[in-house]
Formats: C-alpha cells, sequence, structure tokens
C-alpha cells in the first residue's frame, strides 16, 4: 500500500504468526511483513470473516503458509504457534450489532478462541512478543473524552464485553505467569481489504459504496456521532512496531491506536462527496443499540511505548480507500 518503513530489523530470519490474516487488518499486516522480506509468514484463518483473494498472491511463496483452522481448536492453535517468533492475534468476530444479534457465537470466538490462543502462545519456547486486536469498545458508557486507557466504563455490547475480558486474561497472564503482551485498542479502523457487502460492514466501506453507486447512505442517529477514524496503515504500523520495538515488558500493557482527531458521521459524509463529486442527501434512521455517541483517542501512550505516530490522517486514507474500492467497481 505504502513505502512506509515502520521497522529497524532485518526481518529475514524472523518467523511470524497471524490470526486472521485473510481478513481486514490482517491481510494488511501481511501485505506488509511480505513486501519487506520476512522471513516466514504464516496464516490462521477459517474464512468465515475472511476473504482468500486478499492474501491469493502469496500463497505459493516459499516463506508464506496458510493454514485454514479455527481458534476455537486448541490443536489448531497450537499447530499454528509452533517455531514462531512473533504472533500478531487478529482473529476475532467483530460489529456491535452482530453480537447483540447472536452473543454465544461472538463469546465463543471472541473470548474461547482467544484464550486457546493466549495458552499455546504462553507454552512457546521460541515465542517474541505476542500482540493483539483490542477495541475502543472497551470505553463503553464512560463519557470523558479523549479516551486513556485507565478510565473505561460500562460495557454496550456483547462485543465489548468480549474484548474486555480479553484484556482482562492478558492483564492475569501477566500476573499469574509473567507472560506480558500488548493489547492495541483500535478506534475505527478502515481501509483497502474491508468488505462493504458483509452483512455487518462497517460505516466507511458503506459510505463509499454508496458515493461509487449513486445512492444516498444510511446514517443512524442525526449524523453528529463522532468517531477517530484510523486508516488501516496506522494499524499496521502499530503492530510491527508493538512486536518488534517494545522494550521488555514487566505487566500486559493496552494502548489506544488511532489519530487523535474526531470526526462526526455528517463530516465523513461531506469529505467523501466531494472527492466523488457527489451531492447526495443521507438518509436518517433511529440510532443503534449498543453505539457510543462519541470517540476520541488520547495516543501518547502507544507514543510513548513503542513511538507510534500515525502517518495517513482522515482524508488522505478515505482518498486511498475510495480509489481502490472504485477501481474494484469497474
Amino acid at each position: 500500500m505504502s513505502k512506509c518503513i515502520y521497522h529497524s530489523k532485518d526481518l529475514s530470519g524472523l518467523k511470524f504468526l497471524v490470526t486472521g490474516g485473510a481478513g481486514f487488518i490482517g491481510s494488511n499486516i501481511i501485505d506488509y511483513l511480505i513486501k519487506n522480506n520476512a522471513g516466514y509468514v504464516r496464516v490462521l484463518d477459517n474464512l468465515s470473516n475472511g476473504y482468500l483473494s486478499n492474501i491469493n498472491q502469496y500463497v505459493g511463496l516459499k516463506n508464506f503458509e496458510f493454514i485454514q483452522g479455527d481458534i476455537r481448536d486448541f490443536d489448531t492453535c497450537c499447530k499454528a504457534v509452533q517455531n514462531m517468533d512473533f504472533i500478531t492475534h487478529q482473529a476475532a468476530l467483530g460489529s456491535v450489532p452482530r453480537s447483540i444479534k447472536d452473543p454465544i457465537l461472538t463469546n465463543s470466538v471472541n473470548i474461547d478462541g482467544f484464550l486457546n490462543m493466549l495458552l499455546v502462545a504462553k507454552e512457546s519456547k521460541s515465542l517474541k512478543r505476542f500482540v493483539y486486536a483490542a477495541s475502543s469498545s472497551t470505553y463503553g458508557d464512560h463519557p470523558g473524552l479523549p479516551k486513556k486507557e485507565a478510565n473505561i466504563g460500562n460495557p454496550l455490547s456483547p462485543y465489548a464485553i468480549t474484548k474486555y475480558v480479553n484484556e482482562l486474561y492478558g492483564a492475569v497472564f501477566s500476573r499469574t505467569y509473567d507472560f506480558n503482551t500488548i493489547g492495541l485498542r483500535y478506534f475505527n479502523v478502515f481501509g483497502p481489504n474491508q468488505s462493504p457487502d458483509n452483512p455487518y460492514a462497517a460505516v466507511i466501506p458503506l459510505f463509499l459504496k454508496a458515493a461509487i453507486n449513486q445512492e444516498a447512505p444510511n446514517i443512524f442517529g442525526d449524523g453528529e456521532t463522532s468517531r477517530d477514524f484510523t486508516f488501516v496503515e496506522n494499524a499496521v504500523q502499530a503492530n510491527i512496531k508493538a512486536m518488534l520495538d517494545t522494550k521488555n515488558l514487566s505487566s500486559h500493557q493496552v494502548v489506544n491506536i488511532a489519530c487523535g482527531e474526531r470526526t462526526s458521521l455528517n463530516k465523513l459524509w461531506n469529505v467523501i462527496c466531494k472527492l466523488s463529486k457527489s451531492n447526495l442527501f443521507p438518509n436518517y434512521l433511529s440510532e443503534r443499540i449498543g453505539d457510543v455517541k462519541h470517540s476520541l483517542a488520547d495516543i501518547s501512550k502507544a507514543k510513548m511505548l513503542f513511538n507510534y505516530n500515525p502517518e495517513f490522517l482522515l482524508e488522505k486514507g478515505i482518498e486511498i480507500t475510495y480509489t481502490r474500492q472504485y477501481e474494484k467497481k469497474q
């Protein structure tokens, strides 16, 4: 995607496991690793929420391996973790609405699967760092802005509960086993490889699809709901630096991954309209249950821990994503 370099070490002798690697964020991490000569990249994905088309270009490479399997199966996790130096755990079932519709499935994947991965990673003799996808949904109903890692409220959805439980397990494994991990609390990540056709698609791919098709988008609420939208390249940077540049940890750590900027849905649609030369007026619908009204991240802890510095702000990220999505449509 970009020619930005986020590592200073030679990757050619290192082995990486990316769970959920056929999905949106995972496949972007794989792009970075392969293009920067990682020694070995293994993907574990059950393809329930990911697409082989995201990683097909790498199948057959000597330094790439795809395991189609489920993190809820302990033996599969053991096989995937074997001989790995680094793990970035992206496998999960996202979406607040999906978790409200099917909390049992969300719980099974996001908690049972996470615990399997954590336990197997703890037992590994080769592993140097375990990084996992946490979520800004953990902040729940806490009203404070910007969001600081230590100040969280009550979860507003089953999905939020599962991601908070991941953090609790991370902290317990640190205290009990001295196995220290890093959770990346993503704030509304968007970008290439994020499908607009998934029934639980996020707002930006849906807005971009609407603009490309010259259709009015749906906005839940009055459009003044705001988010710290984060281009996926920033999430890639965070994963690479968290794995490779974090000094020895003495405890479990959770950090915000965002841009430190807040954008309303109305402004977001205006940005997309300007880019696509559209003048469509949105359809305003009732607010959804479980949605947080406003979100804005304090990213100072990530800067301090591994020198995170978001290089792609909203408008640049929207431009790149729109171009990719428009090209696919043609």
